[in-house]
This record gives C-alpha cells, structure tokens and sequence, in this order.
C-alpha cells in the first residue's frame, strides 16, 4: 500500500513538475505585455537626454475640452519637443480650471510640487489672463450689456502686478528656463453677444500681457486669438458672430460642451504655436 501511494505521489509530482516547466517555457517565449495604459506616456530611456517640462496655468492648460482627457495641448507641445530635438521629455501639468492670475501665484507658492518642477524645468508654459477677464464680467454682472473697455482697464492693471509676482516667483527657482506665455482669445462673443465691446477688450488684455513679458528674460509671449476665435476656415468675424451665434451656428474649434474652451483640434492648434516660438527659440 505505502510503495503504492509513493508511487502515485511521484506520479503527481512529476506531472506538476512538467506542468511548470512548460509554463516556465512560455513565459520565456511569451513574456507577460506591461500595462501601457498605466505607465507613464514620458519616460528617460537609456543614453537619452531627458527634457523637463512644467505646465502653470488655468483651466487652457488642464486641458478642459480635450475629448482624450490628457491635457489639451500640453502633451503635444511635449512630444512636438521629443520629435524635434530626440529626447525624453518629462512633463508636470499644473492647470486648474478657474484660477485667475491671483490663484495661480498662490498655488505656486503654497505647493511644494510645483516649487519643486519648477527648480527642474528646462521649458515653463503659462496659460492666464482669461479668468481675470471673466471675474471683471461677474463683478459688474449687473451692467453687463454696457460694459466698455475703459471698464477693464484698472483690472488689467492688476493682472499685470500679479503676472509679475509669477514671473519673479518662476526665477526664484530657475533662472534659466524658457517660459512661455500663451495669450487669451475671444469665446465671449458665442456666450456674451450683448457685449459687443469684448475683442477691443481681449486685444488690450493680450497687449498688457505681452508688456510684462516682453521685460522678461528668456520669455515670449504666444498669441492664439487670430488661431482660435474665427474658427477652422477663418472667416467668422467679430461683427457677425453676434448673428451667428443666435442662428444657433457654432465656432467649430471650441468644445462642444460649453462652447467656451478648446476642443480636440483646438487644442492641437495652440500646441503647434507654442512649437513654432520654441523653434524660434533653438
């Protein structure tokens, strides 16, 4: 009975054994596939440079709009950089939908982590300003149909003092980094039409923008508005969109959802001119 029941115990033993060196075999041949969804899209490969890349802003910058949920522009502006320059390119996206200018400079300097992506950056990106715009509509939300541009101008004021604090706050921890700054476009026509004033306004905003950048070293300012407000073909114009907007007809670059931020293409549109400064800046 025992040389029996050892008997079928070395049977079984060697059918298990057999059993894991065949399974040993396939893992060889087959190796198990890594989870590419979950690993991160920018990695430092070997013998490779690795470029840093920090992304401030609002919500341009979060990427609301973008159908694939990875950060609107970011992420391609970022592998525009890979393409070009044959690196591995490590992007830290800091967008917040909402943050005025104000926001952004105190997430700045209440959070390690972007202190921390800045100290590392090589290239900086800044999307801010358009929520400022947004907050002189709600304080004077009581007279919006006749808001005129002189309405905006000590609040343009402001922004400038507080786009100056970011700037300083940046070259505290790095002097060398390339910032770009990305100005803000005009949406309002879809969803304000009674403020007929509002691209006079979006032009000054971009001007007083481009004033404090232009003090600044290593730093240009990208505008997008002629890229984005007209839509795809170009011809939508700031006279007629009132009209068109109320026939229910829709600037195709926005996002369907709000017709306020970019959309897919959008999104796309603004990375190409982000590369384009920055390959004007090789």
């Amino acid at each position: 009975m025992m040389k029996h029941f050892a008997k079928s115990i070395g049977k079984i033993a060697g059918f298990l054994l057999a059993v894991f060196l065949i399974f040993g075999l396939f893992w060889l041949i087959f190796p198990k596939a890594g989870n590419r969804i979950d690993q991160p899209k920018m990695t430092s490969k070997a013998g490779t440079t690795t470029l840093h890349y920090t992304a401030l802003g609002d919500s341009l910058t979060e990427g609301v709009g973008d159908a694939t949920k990875q950060g609107g522009f970011v992420p391609l502006f970022a592998k525009d950089i890979e393409q070009e320059k044959k690196v591995s390119v490590q992007s830290d996206n800091y967008g917040k939908a909402g943050d005025t200018s104000e926001q952004i400079l105190e997430r700045m300097t209440s959070q390690s982590k972007i202190t921390d992506s800045l100290k590392n950056a090589n290239v900086i990106t800044l999307t801010v300003g358009g929520n400022d715009v947004l907050k002189v509509i709600r304080d004077n939300i009581d007279k919006i149909s006749t808001l005129k541009a002189e309405d905006f101008k000590e609040p343009s004021k402001t922004y400038q003092a507080e786009l100056q604090k970011i700037f300083s706050e940046i070259r505290k921890y790095n002097s060398h980094a390339q910032i770009y700054v990305l100005g803000i476009y005009n949406p309002f026509y879809l969803n304000f039409p009674q403020i007929t004033v509002m691209q006079e306004v979006i032009n000054q905003w971009n001007q007083a923008t481009t004033a404090v950048v232009k003090g600044q070293d290593k730093s240009r300012f990208v505008a997008i508005n002629d890229l984005l407000y007209k839509g795809q073909d170009g011809q939508k114009g700031i006279a007629d969109a009132g009209a068109d907007s109320q026939s229910g007809e829709k600037n195709d670059l926005l996002y369907a959802g709000d017709h306020f931020h970019p959309n897919n293409i959008g999104y796309q549109i603004m990375a190409q001119a982000v590369f384009e400064a920055y390959q004007g800046d090789k």
